[in-house]
Parts: structure tokens; C-alpha cells; sequence
């Protein structure tokens, strides 16, 4: 009996010791794992790192480009498109103004009454219409004319409110936001197509003179006063506003920015006269590049697949559009690498399944257990029962992600400020010293919904201005949210660009 009580212990304690051996070899390898999946988030960290004197490269270079792009065409990744856009309103626009935005899969139509005097918006009223799908491959023709029939109802259905009766003449701000060549204030030549649409007879054609024949055809006496992009409506809207606004930026599922420019800067215009002495330039800054930009392999994965390659290197790494698809991919590989998230979720394969939105609800998850972050993981991701240590995980991407774009964006901002003397450096008041001086106040007007909903993209970035301003310039500038700058901001273009007979920006 003895011996046989001592064979059952040695071998209980065999047993004992094998199951112990399984669970530390176990928690051995998830240790391990856990530490090659926090290796990955330094690994991130490192390379998405954006510190004070990067970023201050970042503003000389977006400077030395912008200076490149004004000299010569095709001098830049910057286009430094002409707008020919020389007078923004400045409260004095009286009256009834139409716009009209065709930005997609749809269009808007306004109608804005101003009453004389700065941010006098007396009423504005819209109407948003889906363009049929057969419209956007049929006919040029087919499309406008349909775009013209709801302007028609719109008009019609105002009465006597406007002022003015059906065949009297109204002028129409019409904000285009597709790749045109502007040739003058009320003309543009279509470059090409995007969004969907494919109306080849379109190509190549002057997109007002399009519009305004088919307005005709139906009864209607219109001019375009004025043929601009959603960043240019945006300055406007802010300036009408505020005179102090010299720049706009979009920060959406896009990004790109614009400024007021003096004509002496801009040696490309040789031939151009303007009654101001000044002309709004769209940068195109999306496809802004420098060696500077702390880039990644994921981001040059994304690059690589994405239907532009090599272009708008600087959109993908600050633009909604794409915050959550890098971040997707960093989950992706810690998945594949580590077993944190358990097996590896098909469904985290699938290209832009996580929507920046999305991302950004996991960033700003206040709750203790994270339990948006979960949802979001499970129900979108397919993700389940993630613990609560992945869950921070998970948010310390999301956060290194946005941290980099928006200390990017800032420095784009800066590069911007730089190059008009109002970053500081040069932005005191004229015939005084810096110690006697006053930097000029400064508005930089900003519309998308990256900026205005995501409060930690925007603390982000504004911490980042102050850093690369320091803090008595940053207290000058002064970042401007400001809505509808494509549809209220048209219709104010059409106003202030409304009593000349001709162009003030011609080519001689």
C-alpha cells in the first residue's frame, strides 16, 4: 500500500508538473507575442515619429515648393493653379445670388439674399438633387440640360421673394469640383472627369459656357460670375466675414488649401493684369512631397495599390480618406504576426473597411472598458471578445496615426503662413522693430469634417502650431471653422465679382 501510495503521488506530481509546464510554456509564448506585438507599435511609433524639427523642414519645404510652383508650370508637385479670382467679398455685396455645386453624385442649388453689410447674410435657401446614374456616362448635354431644369423649378418656385422677375438677368456662382483649367474668373476648360462620371464630349470643353447654354435652352438669363473650386468658396465665405482671412484649407475626406497671393509673386502670370494687385492661388497641396515626410512602409503599400500611385503622397497621409485604411493595415500585420486578436479576421483583409470615423470613435473612447472600442472591433472587423489590454492597443494606433497627420497638416499650414511674411518671422507691424512691433492678426479659414469632428485631430494640430510658431505668434493666428464655403461661398463670389462687365484678371 505504501509503495502504491508513493507510485500515485510521484505520478500526480508528474502530472502536476507537466500541466504547470504547459501554462508557463503558454503564458511563455503569449509573452512573447504580446512583446512582438508592442514591438510593432514601436516600430509605428518611430517611424511615424513627426518632432518640432522635422516639421519646421516640412514648413521650408512646402515654402521652396510653393516659390517653384509660381514660377513655371509644372516647376512643383504643388500646381499652383491661377483662380483668377483677384476680389473677395467684402461686406458691401447687396442683393439676390444664386450657386450652384456639382461635387459628385449630386448637386446643390442656392440662393443667398445679402444685405449690404459684413456677414449680412439676410436668408439662404438650398436644394440638394441626386444626378440620375445614366446622366453621368450619357450626353454633356443631357446632363447640364438636367441640372438647368431643376435650376428652373428652383427660380420659379421663389415668386416675387427675389426681387427680380424670371427673365431678368441673375448672376451664378458655380463651384466645380473637378480637374478644370481655369482661364479666366467665368471660364474653365474640363480636364478630365472623375467621381464616376464618364461624359467624353464634356472633356475639353469650357464646363461655364456648358452650363450656361443649357440655362438658356431653358428660359433662364443667367451669368456665371464666377467658376471656382470648394477651397476658393471657402476663403470667400471666411473673408466675407472676417477681412483678416488669407488662406483656406479643406481637411475632409480630401485635403487641399489656397491663399491669397500678391501678382508680383507669381512670375508664371506674365500676361495677367488685375485691378487688386492680388489673385487667389489653389495649391492642389495634396500632391505636396518632401524627403522630409516621416512615411512608412504601410504608407508605401498604400501608394503602391492605390489607383494613383506616386501622386497625392501628402493627401494619403493627412486626408480622411485614408487615416483609417493605414491604421487598418498596421492592425493587419499585428494580426498576422502575434496573436493578440486571436485567429487572423478575414474581414480585416477587406481594403477601407475601417472608415476614419470609425477609427476616430476607437481614438476618443472615453469609456473605462473601452466598450466602443470592442463594438467597433467586433462588429466591423469581425474582432470578437478582444481584451481590454488590445483594446489600448488599438487606440495608441489610432493615436500615433492622427498624431502624425495633424502635426503634418499644421506644418503644411505653417509652410503656407511662411511664405505670405505671417508666420512671425516677418509679420510685424511695418517700420517698427520686432520689439516694438505687433505681428498682424491672421485667418486661416477651415472647412471638413476631419478638422471639425475629430477634437483630436485638432488638438493635435494646434498644439503643433504652437510649437512651430512659439507661443506669442500662435496667439495671431487664428483657425477659423467655417460651413458651406463651396455653396454660400459661390454664390458671395458671384457677388463680388458681379458688377464687372468684363474679367478684372484678363489675358492681354
Amino acid at each position: 500500500m505504501g509503495k502504491g501510495r508513493e507510485v500515485a503521488v510521484t505520478v500526480v506530481a508528474a502530472a502536476a508538473c507537466a500541466v504547470a509546464g504547459v501554462m508557463v510554456g503558454r503564458r511563455w509564448v503569449r509573452r512573447r507575442k504580446w512583446a512582438k506585438a508592442m514591438g510593432l507599435l514601436r516600430e509605428v511609433e518611430e517611424a511615424c515619429d513627426a518632432p518640432v524639427g522635422r516639421l519646421k523642414q516640412v514648413v521650408d519645404a512646402m515654402a521652396v515648393e510653393m516659390h517653384a510652383g509660381l514660377a513655371s508650370e509644372g516647376g512643383s508637385k504643388l500646381r499652383m493653379l491661377l483662380t483668377f479670382v483677384d476680389s473677395l467679398p467684402n461686406g458691401t455685396e447687396k442683393g439676390t445670388y444664386y450657386a450652384l455645386h456639382l461635387g459628385g453624385t449630386y448637386f446643390r442649388i442656392l440662393r443667398v439674399q445679402l444685405g449690404g453689410k459684413r456677414s449680412s447674410i439676410l436668408s439662404h435657401d438650398m436644394e440638394r438633387q441626386a444626378i440620375p446614374e445614366h446622366l453621368m456616362s450619357s450626353r454633356s448635354e443631357d446632363l447640364f440640360d438636367f441640372i438647368a431644369s431643376s435650376f428652373k423649378t428652383f427660380v420659379e418656385r421663389e415668386g416675387n421673394s427675389s426681387g427680380f422677375p424670371l427673365d431678368q438677368k441673375r448672376e451664378l456662382g458655380f463651384t466645380f469640383s473637378f480637374p478644370v483649367k481655369q482661364t479666366s474668373v467665368s471660364s474653365g476648360i474640363l480636364i478630365k472627369w472623375t467621381k464616376g462620371f464618364e461624359i467624353e464630349d464634356t472633356v475639353g470643353q469650357d464646363v461655364v459656357k456648358c452650363l450656361e447654354r443649357a440655362l438658356e435652352r431653358k428660359g433662364l438669363v443667367m451669368r456665371v460670375a464666377a467658376l471656382v473650386n470648394d477651397t476658393v468658396g471657402t476663403l470667400a465665405l471666411s473673408h466675407y466675414h472676417d477681412p483678416d482671412t488669407v488662406a483656406s484649407v479643406i481637411f475632409g475626406t480630401g485635403t487641399n488649401a489656397c491663399y491669397l497671393e500678391r501678382m508680383d509673386a507669381i512670375i508664371k502670370s506674365q500676361g495677367i493684369l488685375t485691378a487688386s494687385g492680388v489673385m487667389v492661388v489653389n495649391m492642389e497641396w495634396g500632391n505636396f512631397w518632401s524627403s522630409h515626410l516621416p512615411r512608412t512602409h504601410y504608407d508605401i503599400d498604400l501608394d503602391a495599390e492605390s489607383p494613383n500611385p506616386n501622386d497625392q503622397g501628402f493627401e494619403k497621409m493627412i486626408s480622411g480618406m485614408y487615416l483609417g485604411e493605414i491604421v487598418r493595415r498596421i492592425l493587419l500585420r499585428m494580426s498576422q504576426e502575434t496573436d493578440v486578436f486571436g485567429p487572423v479576421s478575414p474581414t480585416l483583409s477587406v481594403p477601407f473597411i475601417l472608415r476614419t470615423p470609425l477609427m476616430a470613435a476607437m481614438h476618443e473612447d472615453d469609456s473605462l472598458d473601452l466598450s466602443e472600442t470592442s463594438k467597433i472591433l467586433n462588429d466591423i472587423l469581425d474582432i470578437p471578445e478582444v481584451l481590454l489590454n488590445v483594446r489600448k492597443l488599438v487606440v495608441n494606433v489610432c493615436d500615433i496615426v492622427t498624431r502624425r497627420a495633424a502635426r503634418l497638416a499644421a506644418a503644411g499650414i505653417v509652410g503656407i503662413l511662411k511664405k505670405i511674411g505671417r508666420d512671425g518671422s516677418s509679420g510685424f507691424v511695418s517700420g517698427r522693430s520686432r520689439g516694438e512691433g505687433k505681428m498682424r492678426r491672421t485667418v486661416v479659414a477651415i472647412e471638413g469634417g476631419l478638422y471639425s469632428n475629430y477634437s483630436m485631430f485638432r488638438e493635435y494640430l494646434h498644439e503643433a502650431m504652437v510649437e512651430l510658431l512659439g507661443e506669442e505668434a500662435a496667439e495671431r493666428i487664428e483657425l477659423k471653422v467655417t460651413l458651406d464655403g463651396s455653396g454660400i461661398g459661390g454664390a458671395l463670389l458671384a457677388a463680388s465679382h458681379s458688377r464687372q462687365i468684363v474679367d478684372t484678371a484678363q489675358m492681354l
